[in-house]
C-alpha cells in the first residue's frame, strides 16, 4: 500500500513525498509535492500503473516539460513540415512559456484546466487554446507510451468551444465581379481554373504541363508545393514540392470544354524550351519599381480613423495615423511610402536594395493575396471577406445545387469522408427558397 511522508524542507516549508512499491516489492518515490493530496495522487497513479504492468521511469519523469518537448519529443516526432512549422509557433508562444518549467510528472489536470481559464482571460482565441490542447494531447500521448508519466493530464479536459459559423459561398454573379477585377489574363485563368477544379492553393501553384491528359481532358492532381520558412526546410529554401496531396491519394478530374480550351491555349503560347515539367502558372520576375504616391490628398479632407486601444482618433493620410492608430489604409500608407522615399532622397536613410521575391516559380501565396486578390475584392466592392479557399468551397456548392451526386463530388474535391461533402448542401443564399415556398403556401393555403 503507498502512502505519503510528511517532511520539512530547507525552508522549513513542510512538503509531502509519496512512495509505493514496484512490482518487485521494492519501495520507490513518486515524487515530493507541495501538498499531501498531489502526493496521494502521484503514489496512487503509481500503483495503478504497476498493476497494468507499465514500469515509468520517475527519473526520465522528473525532467522538465521544455526540456523534453525541445530535445526529445520535437526533433523526433513524425509529422509533415507544415504541421511542424505550425506546432513550433504555438509551443514556442503559448505552450512552452506555461509549462516549460514544470516536471512531467507534476503536470496534472488541474493545470491544463488553470492555463485555459487564463488563457481565455488573456484574449486567447478559442480557436488557438483548442489547437495548443491538440498539441499538447500529442505530448503526453507520446509521454504515457514511452512511460515517462503514468498520467495524460489532458484526458477529460474539454477546450472552449468554438463556434461554428455560417459559411458564405461566393454566387456567380459575385465571382464574374471579382474576375472582371483581376489585373491580366494569366492571372484571371489562374483564379478560373481554382474555380472550375476546386483544388487547394498548394495544388494549383504547382500544376504542371504533363499533369493534364490533352486527349481525355482528365487534370491528374498528384503532389502540391508548401511554403516553409527557411529554418524548416530540408535545404533551407521557400518552397517543397511533396509527391502526394492532402489524403496521400491521387485524384482524377474532368475539366470542362470551357477552362480545358483556355488552358491549351495557354500551354500552346508557354515558350518549347520550358518543357513538360514547366508549370502552368508562375510567379511574375523580381522588380525594382516601388509605388510612389506623386500627390497626397489633404488630411483635413480624410476624416478620422477608429479609435486605437487608448481611445484616440487620427487623421488619415498621415505619418502619425499610420504608427498610432494603426492605420494601415491606402492614404495613411500612402503617407508613409511618401516620407520614407523623401528620408531615402535626403540621403538620411540608407536606399534599400531590389525587392525579390523568395521563389523558385511558384506563387508565393502572401504576395498573391496582397498584390492581385485583395486589390480585386476591394474593386469588386463585394461586402463581406473572401479568401481565395473560398473559391474551392464554392466549386463544391455549385456542383451540388447544379445537381452532382455526393460521392462524385467527394473524389472531385479528395475528401476523406463524405460528411465533409456534405456540408456544402444548401449553403448557396437560394438554397432553401423550396422550403420557403412550401411554408409560405402552408401559412395561406386558405386565402
Amino acid at each position: 500500500m503507498g502512502q505519503s511522508r510528511r517532511r520539512i524542507g530547507r525552508d522549513g516549508t513542510p512538503r509531502y513525498t509519496a512512495y509505493y512499491d514496484d512490482i518487485t516489492g521494492r519501495r520507490r518515490s513518486a515524487g515530493t509535492f507541495a501538498t499531501e493530496k498531489q502526493a496521494d495522487r502521484a503514489w496512487q497513479r503509481a500503483e495503478a500503473g504497476v498493476a497494468e504492468g507499465r514500469v515509468t521511469d520517475l527519473g526520465r519523469g522528473r525532467q522538465r516539460f521544455a526540456r523534453y518537448v525541445s530535445e526529445v519529443w520535437f526533433p523526433n516526432h513524425r509529422i509533415e513540415l507544415t504541421t511542424r512549422q505550425n506546432y513550433s509557433y504555438y509551443l514556442e508562444r503559448h505552450l512552452l512559456p506555461a509549462f516549460g518549467g514544470y516536471k512531467m510528472i507534476e503536470i496534472m489536470p488541474a493545470d491544463i484546466r488553470d492555463w485555459i481559464t487564463k488563457a481565455s482571460a488573456d484574449g486567447v482565441k478559442p480557436a488557438t487554446i483548442k489547437y495548443c490542447l491538440s498539441v499538447l494531447s500529442a505530448i503526453f500521448t507520446t509521454a504515457l507510451n514511452d512511460q515517462i508519466t503514468t498520467l495524460h493530464p489532458c484526458k477529460g479536459v474539454k477546450a472552449p468551444t468554438v463556434p461554428a459559423k455560417t459559411r458564405q459561398i461566393v454566387t456567380p454573379d459575385q465571382f464574374d465581379l471579382i474576375h472582371h477585377a483581376l489585373p491580366c489574363r494569366e492571372v484571371q485563368l489562374l483564379v478560373e481554373t481554382d474555380i472550375e477544379t476546386g483544388l487547394r492553393w498548394g495544388e494549383l501553384i504547382e500544376l504542371r504541363k504533363r499533369d493534364i491528359d490533352w486527349d481525355s481532358r482528365v487534370l491528374t492532381v498528384s503532389r502540391v508545393a508548401i511554403e516553409l520558412e527557411p529554418r524548416f526546410h530540408p535545404d533551407g529554401g521557400r518552397f517543397l514540392v511533396k509527391q502526394y496531396p492532402k489524403d496521400d491519394e491521387w485524384r482524377r478530374i474532368t475539366l470542362s470544354r470551357h477552362i480545358f480550351d483556355q488552358l491549351a491555349e495557354h500551354v500552346a503560347n508557354m515558350p518549347d524550351e520550358l518543357g513538360e515539367d514547366a508549370l502552368l502558372f508562375t510567379a511574375p520576375e523580381p522588380t525594382s519599381a516601388r509605388r510612389r504616391p506623386e500627390q497626397l490628398p489633404d488630411p483635413d479632407s480624410l476624416g478620422l480613423t477608429e479609435p486605437n486601444q487608448a481611445g484616440r482618433q487620427y487623421r488619415h493620410g498621415t505619418i502619425t495615423a499610420y504608427n498610432m492608430a494603426p492605420c494601415r489604409c491606402q492614404h495613411c500608407r500612402d503617407a508613409y511610402a511618401a516620407y520614407r522615399a523623401n528620408r531615402r532622397a535626403a540621403g538620411i536613410d540608407r536606399p534599400r536594395g531590389t525587392r525579390r521575391l523568395d521563389t523558385d516559380g511558384h506563387i508565393p501565396r502572401a504576395w498573391f493575396r496582397t498584390n492581385i486578390w485583395t486589390p480585386a475584392l476591394q474593386a469588386a466592392g463585394l461586402r463581406f471577406k473572401v479568401r481565395f479557399h473560398d473559391l474551392r468551397h464554392a466549386h463544391a456548392s455549385w456542383l451540388l445545387a447544379g445537381g452532382a451526386d455526393l460521392q462524385t463530388v467527394k473524389e472531385r474535391m479528395g475528401h476523406a469522408r463524405l460528411s465533409t461533402t456534405e456540408k456544402y448542401l444548401h449553403t448557396l443564399p437560394h438554397a432553401d427558397a423550396a422550403a420557403v415556398n412550401a411554408l409560405d403556401a402552408m401559412r395561406h393555403r386558405s386565402s
